[in-house]
């Protein structure tokens, strides 16, 4: 790759990593490209996207988009790096990079920025094991009506008794 073409990665990457709501560090060694086609199309089909760029390119891009000097360190910006990136949902990428590298090993979390907070390795993992937004929503939902639905149990339940009693009541009479 040529310096402009460097340059012009650097510029494309920029405006990426400002509109993000996560950006995950990934390492991804040992990911075979058939099993690396198969995440970005799981994280293609949720609205993120995997990019592998040179560490040093994602350094300098980093710094544009005034990223977290954490996250840009030699550490984590060593090995095999892909970025993973979302501008809808900030952790639907991890949930599924967690389930992938569940099920295949790799990859492996290096650090993240979830909704311009900074995440290291063992939150991220964490994170994506927490239930969809979806499933919590309903959760919640269950939780706020079950009172209700004991109350309206309860009520008819006495309901059912004076009936009973007065059914009762009515043949003996």
């Amino acid at each position: 790759m040529n310096k402009q073409n460097k340059k012009d990665l650097v510029v494309k990457l920029t405006p990426k990593l400002k509109a993000s709501k996560s950006i995950v560090f990934v390492n991804f060694a040992g990911l075979s490209v058939s099993l690396q086609q198969k995440l970005k199309l799981e994280l293609k089909a949720i609205g993120s996207d995997m990019t592998v760029v040179k560490n040093t390119l994602i350094k300098r891009a980093g710094k544009e988009a005034k990223i977290n000097d954490a996250v840009l360190t030699d550490e984590v910006l060593s090995g095999q790096t892909a970025l993973i990136l979302s501008e809808s949902d900030a952790i639907a990428p991890i949930q599924v990079i967690g389930k992938f590298a569940k099920e295949n090993m790799v990859p492996q979390f290096k650090v993240g920025i979830v909704e311009g907070n900074l995440q290291d390795k063992d939150a991220l993992i964490k994170i994506s094991t927490l239930p969809t937004k979806d499933v919590l929503y309903s959760q919640l939902i269950g939780s706020l009506m079950s009172p209700m639905y004991g109350l309206v149990g309860t009520l008819n339940g006495n309901m059912q008794k004076l009936l009973f009693v007065l059914k009762e009541v009515s043949t003996r009479g």
